[in-house]
């Protein structure tokens, strides 16, 4: 029920059904364990560098559409096998505010990854000049859903709306995005277990476990410091013991500090910032950057380049994710990810089944 009138039109996607919500109660809470460092379930090593390229070199491209393939896979998998064993299957409810083109083609791409594993989407859309209270009466009644393990709201929201208040109304326990500030202060704190990780920071560990890199005691540079990405990143980097530098916009000499980084990680939203004279040789780099530039070559009139100059990079690192296919996938997966864990934590079940595919992550 997409339209412009001024309450939410609220509908179930998932699973071939559309019907109106309206069932409320509380979930349970039960607890996660978050280990300092995680391994993977399946290793994908790379071959070792010296550091020192012969002319020609070319990095190895880390793909993350493969990644994330084997990923759904397994959710899909553990999906099923709840749906037999107790007849329910995960939800989430997505809570878009205005017509923003970006953001209605993130949802659809969320949406659709969540028909593919089987996970039964709920959507609210308000219109852009909608109250706060109207905003909050929605987020607050996903809450009390039980049929909803997951919530999103899709960010930006419209500069009238407390942006920090609506993240901070998101149950914990359903904040599957991962910017509640409990869950984040969780995540920065030593001995603190967050119940979800942030899905593009918790997609770029997982990149560089499943590709063999090596973080323990590695210097890590983290371009940006946002909330979404940067910081988080960083947070989880140091749980895994890498030494972690954040460069942002009052950085004196990014350059230099990124260049003596093992890995490099960044999400600032500018083309080709990250030049190849920034990277140190053999470097592992991973671009979660995502920019729109020119391109009249292309039918769209655009391409898509992430924050690193791809060109140059692939002569001096050993290990590079293109953009797109690199992280995108493995994000979008990771929402899954955190949304099956939240289901069955309130189904009571969330380490009796077998091959758990989320201890990779908890």
């Amino acid at each position: 029920m997409r339209g412009g009138s001024s309450w939410a039109g609220v509908f179930w996607r998932g699973l071939g059904k559309k019907t109106l919500y309206s069932s409320y109660s509380s979930p349970p809470k039960y607890p996660t364990v978050l280990p300092d460092a995680w391994i993977p379930s399946t290793k994908h090593h790379r071959p070792q560098s010296s550091g020192i390229f012969p002319s020609g070199h070319t990095a190895a491209i880390i793909d993350g559409k493969s990644i994330a393939r084997d990923i759904r896979f397994r959710i899909a998998s553990e999906i099923r096998r709840a749906k037999a064993a107790i007849g329910k299957s995960p939800g989430l409810a997505v809570v878009l505010v205005g017509k923003r083109r970006d953001s209605e083609a993130y949802i659809n791409i969320k949406l659709r990854a969540c028909d593919e594993v089987g996970i039964a989407t709920l959507i609210a859309e308000l219109p852009e000049n909608c109250a706060e209270t109207e905003l909050l009466d929605v987020v607050s009644g996903f809450n009390e859903d039980p049929s909803v393990h997951g919530i999103i709201v899709q960010l930006p929201l419209p500069q009238h709306l407390d942006e920090e208040k609506i993240m901070t109304v998101v149950s914990p326990e359903k904040d599957v995005d991962g910017f509640h500030p409990l869950n984040m202060g969780n995540l920065a704190m030593r001995g603190r277990e967050p119940l979800f990780i942030p899905c593009a920071s918790k997609g770029c560990i997982e990149l560089l476990l499943r590709f063999g890199v090596e973080i323990i005691g590695k210097k890590s540079v983290v371009i940006g410091r946002s909330k979404i990405v940067g910081l988080p990143t960083s947070f989880l980097l140091q749980r895994h013991h890498a030494t972690v530098s954040t460069v942002h916009a009052f950085t004196k000499n990014p350059e230099q500090i990124t260049s003596q980084a093992d890995i490099v990680v960044t999400d600032v939203g500018i083309p080709n910032i990250v030049r190849g004279n920034w990277l140190k040789p053999g470097a592992v780099v991973i671009d979660m950057g995502t920019n729109l530039v020119k391109d009249p070559n292309s039918r769209r009139g655009f391409r898509v380049t992430g924050d690193v100059c791809y060109e140059e990079a692939i002569k001096v690192a050993s290990a590079i994710t293109p953009v797109p296919g690199g992280v995108g996938p493995v994000t979008i997966s990771m929402l899954l990810s955190n949304t099956l864990d939240s289901a069955k934590r309130a189904f009571g079940f969330s380490s009796t089944l077998s091959g758990c595919f989320l201890n990779l992550v908890l």
